[in-house]
């Protein structure tokens, strides 16, 4: 076990944010048919970006598209009010002017990004963190399918180097300059390659990485993750691209070129709105821009048509959802339009999604969100996930400390109290859900004592799973210049007794699934060393479980009793349709 995090307890729907996976957008194969990609000539648009070159660094002009440190603001699609094209405007992201029913994700006509001779071409993806990052990852590599290029799983083969990055933790940050090191000599050899630095840390560093980093010829915020085809034309006219200006986000242009046949992303708000003391997020991702009910709609739509089984609705701060869409309730209650609660309802029922239990089915089965925030948990959003039985009994809702004064320091905005009721709500709607959190040791000013209150929390909710970390001081936070830094072996001796701990529950969790007929959907081929014949699934509370099974089960929801459990995961026999029947009727719901 790490010494510095305890990652995923039972590899579970993680934080939205942290360096808690690393994956890679590569393997060659065809995409799923929910494709968006139109080329009508008739829906092509003028672009809404103009860049002009501007200073210079090395040969090559440096294009500025938006803001980064001292560079100048360019034109650029209007962000305060409409989409207009090519109007050169500069919006604080803090300022009122940037959300409200002015800050919500646009739709525009289809960019063409085809063209160009690309025959032969690749490209690979290397992502760093979170969730949204991953979704993001596959945005960008839908963008360059559709640009012609084919996705390779060796990056020294790779015509197009985008790295995907992650700036919660300073271990995250540290990673990608290592990766971009192994790429300079390449770059310097081969003028026709072309790596991007996208994500958190291109946000954060702006310009700054390019002195760092001169080979790098795209430095990209994750709001502009739908024009890398755009980007990428600037960089074959001989110019290196700053984009890190807070735009509107626009919709997909391309189908995302998605990992998983089984499972998919699907994001329904950008941004966060929250100022916790320690984390960089508001900086690097902006505020919050909610999508179109109607278009997370019709993307889930297209994901039932082409095959798909579960879908995990990803926001910074999901429910927040709304908060910009504007309007009130018709019921005269006075809260707001839309709620992650209406959208979960809306999304629910949609023509071409249905349940079918254990046998092989044509819709979405299972639908996932993350990651919440306390302050807007709502009995209300508990109750609707109760009454919806698509909607998985799994909720990942961070705590971050057990201490009110710690929770005060980091501006988190609920009480430890306040945090215990809303767990207390979600078991006493749906007694056998899993929560998991995030937890944080080591905070500026956090005493032994303090500590010991993190520690209670955990005894008291037995989490089923766990993301702790040890705090990491990020640029432009206020916590990072406070004076009462706690020493790095204090926090690291914190973080092995709460991982300690952290195993002992996930251990004492899994215990009540032994004997129990649980229903998996199948995920994968089980591909580590010995477990030849072996499947690997997740139940709708997220364990992860192997049994012997064929790879045709891979989208099925099968039955699975449960004969073997450790704390990250479970082990189970594939039972019959009949057996799993009688199983469930009589299997009581241990809490």
């Amino acid at each position: 076990m790490s010494a510095l995090r305890l990652a995923n307890c039972l590899a579970a729907t993680g934080p939205i944010c942290g360096d808690f996976a690393e994956n890679r957008i590569s393997s060659s194969r065809s995409r799923p048919g929910d494709s968006s990609f139109v080329t009508d000539p008739a829906k092509l648009s003028a672009r809404n970006v103009t860049q002009r070159a501007s200073r210079s660094l090395g040969e090559r002009p440096s294009a500025t598209v938006g803001s980064s440190r001292n560079l100048t603001v360019v034109a650029h699609a209007n962000i305060a009010t409409t989409p207009a094209m090519g109007t050169t405007t500069t919006v604080d992201p803090t300022s009122p002017d940037f959300c409200g029913e002015d800050g919500t994700v646009l739709v525009r006509p289809l960019a063409d990004i085809q063209g160009g001779d690309r025959e032969g071409k690749k490209f690979h993806v290397h992502t760093f963190g979170c969730q949204m990052n991953m979704a993001d990852s596959e945005r960008m590599a839908g963008v360059l399918e559709a640009m012609g290029y084919e996705a390779t799983d060796d990056p020294d083969e790779a015509s197009v180097l985008v790295y995907n990055t992650c700036s919660i933790r300073d271990k995250s940050e540290q990673k990608v300059y290592s990766a971009l090191g192994r790429q300079r000599e390449r770059r310097r050899r081969d003028p026709g390659m072309r790596v991007v630095v996208a994500g958190c840390v291109a946000q954060q560093e702006g310009q700054a990485l390019l002195r760092r980093v001169p080979e790098v010829d795209i430095v990209m915020g994750p709001q502009h993750a739908n024009r890398l085809h755009e980007l990428l034309e600037q960089v074959d006219l001989g110019a290196q691209v700053v984009a890190t200006e807070p735009i509107h986000i626009v919709e997909d242009i391309a189908t995302p070129r998605r990992e998983s046949k089984v499972t998919a992303w699907v994001n329904v708000i950008y941004g966060c709105n929250e100022r916790c003391t320690y984390c960089v997020v508001p900086g690097v991702r902006g505020t919050e821009q909610s999508r179109e009910p109607e278009a997370i709609k019709q993307e889930m739509q297209r994901l039932a048509q082409a095959g798909y089984k579960e879908v995990t609705l990803l926001g910074q701060n999901i429910d927040a959802y709304g908060r910009d869409l504007g309007g009130s309730a018709e019921d005269g209650s006075g809260r707001r339009r839309w709620t992650l609660t209406d959208l979960l309802h809306y999304v629910h029922d949609v023509e071409g999604i249905e349940r079918i239990r254990f046998a092989t089915s044509h819709g979405i089965e299972r639908i996932r969100f993350a990651t919440s925030h306390p302050r807007y948990f709502t009995e209300r959003l508990i109750r609707g996930c109760a009454e919806l039985p698509k909607v998985c009994k799994f909720f990942h809702i961070p705590f971050q400390s057990g201490d009110n004064d710690i929770l005060k320091a980091m501006a988190r905005g609920y009480t430890r109290e306040r945090y215990l009721d809303i767990l207390a709500t979600i078991r006493r709607y749906m007694p056998d859900a899993a929560i998991s959190a995030d937890v944080i040791v080591g905070f500026p000013g956090e005493t032994e004592e303090q500590f010991q209150n993190t520690l209670r929390v955990m005894e008291e909710v037995r989490f089923d799973q766990v993301n702790t970390a040890a705090y990491s001081p990020r640029p432009n936070t206020p916590a990072a210049d406070w004076p009462n830094q706690v020493a790095e072996l204090v926090k690291i001796d914190r973080l092995q007794r709460i991982n300690e701990l952290v195993l002992q529950h996930c251990l004492e969790r899994n215990q009540r699934y032994l004997g129990r007929v649980e229903n998996l959907l199948v995920e994968g081929v089980n591909e580590r060393p010995g477990r030849q014949g072996e499947v690997m699934g997740r139940t709708d509370t997220n364990r992860l479980t192997f049994f012997r099974g064929s790879p045709d089960l891979i989208g099925q929801i099968v039955p699975v009793r449960i004969t073997d459990v450790r704390a990250v995961s479970l082990t189970g026999e594939l039972v019959s349709d009949a057996a799993a029947a009688a199983a469930a009727a009589t299997t009581s719901v241990v809490a």
